[in-house]
């Protein structure tokens, strides 16, 4: 089923040193931006941590520190891809719980001003996991009737991703809609405030923690009443996301 488009969707996959979104750098990042016209254009990038891969993730993706020690870094190509998603929409495969913390991480490290909040977020894997419940070679397998051949590549894992969402539009017609807005919804499993879900909206529309004794507590409330927790989180290892919509409840509330 063609995708039913407003904005620009682009598929993105990352390949990674490790999985701490506070601490690790990307090392590839692939996508597939695709226009409401149905054109679509791709792009592959190589990406230079400034730091060591470790060989257990190495062994995942392929990618060790011989082949990205003449890449560019994140902050070299950062704008330039803040330019190339601008205005779209992004979808990938456990990207709400990954992909997009990461890439966020990576703006804000690079200095970076881009606005994710306004997006649509697409999760294919959410989506695929309230229905079926497995990987992505499985759900590749499943509705595309093909084996995913180099899994942990960044562009066969972006193209299969496209292609699945696709697949899933055609084999529930009655639960989903070929709409970006409803399968946002559809895909999100939390409601975040930070993109490491480490604050969430409780059921009253009001920002909480959502990890350690304040869990289930209005983040303004701890902070009027336990001043030092401010600056313990941002003492910590947590991402910069998490830091940044901290500080900016903070602000909110002592106003």
């Amino acid at each position: 089923m063609k995708l039913n488009l407003k904005n620009p969707l682009v598929f993105f996959d990352l390949e990674t040193t490790g999985i701490n979104i506070a601490t690790d750098r990307i090392v590839e990042l692939c996508y597939i931006k695709v226009y409401p016209n149905g054109n679509e254009e791709s792009k592959s990038m190589r990406i230079n941590p400034e730091m060591h891969i470790p060989e257990a993730s190495s062994a995942i993706h392929g990618i060790y520190d011989e082949d990205v020690k003449d890449c560019p870094t994140f902050k070299q190509v950062a704008r330039e891809l803040a330019n190339a998603i601008e205005g779209c929409d992004l979808a990938g495969f456990n990207s709400n719980r990954f992909d997009i913390p990461m890439l966020a991480e990576e703006f804000l490290r690079a200095e970076v001003d881009f606005d994710l909040t306004r997006r649509k977020f697409i999760d294919v894997q959410n989506i695929y996991h309230k229905l079926e419940k497995r990987t992505l070679s499985a759900a590749y397998k499943f509705y595309c009737g093909k084996d995913l051949e180099n899994a942990h590549s960044a562009l066969a894992d972006t193209q299969a991703t496209y292609e699945v969402l696709q697949a899933q539009l055609d084999k529930y017609p009655n639960e989903l809609q070929n709409d970006m807005q409803f399968l946002a919804d559809f895909s999100r499993m939390s409601n975040n405030v930070d993109f490491a879900g480490r604050i969430v909206y409780n059921e009253q529309g009001v920002e909480v923690f959502n990890f350690g004794k304040y869990k289930g507590m209005p983040v303004t409330e701890v902070l009027q009443k336990d001043s030092g927790y401010y600056g313990w989180v941002m003492q910590g290892d947590f991402t910069r996301n998490t830091k940044q919509v901290l500080t900016q409840l903070r602000l909110r509330g002592n106003k």
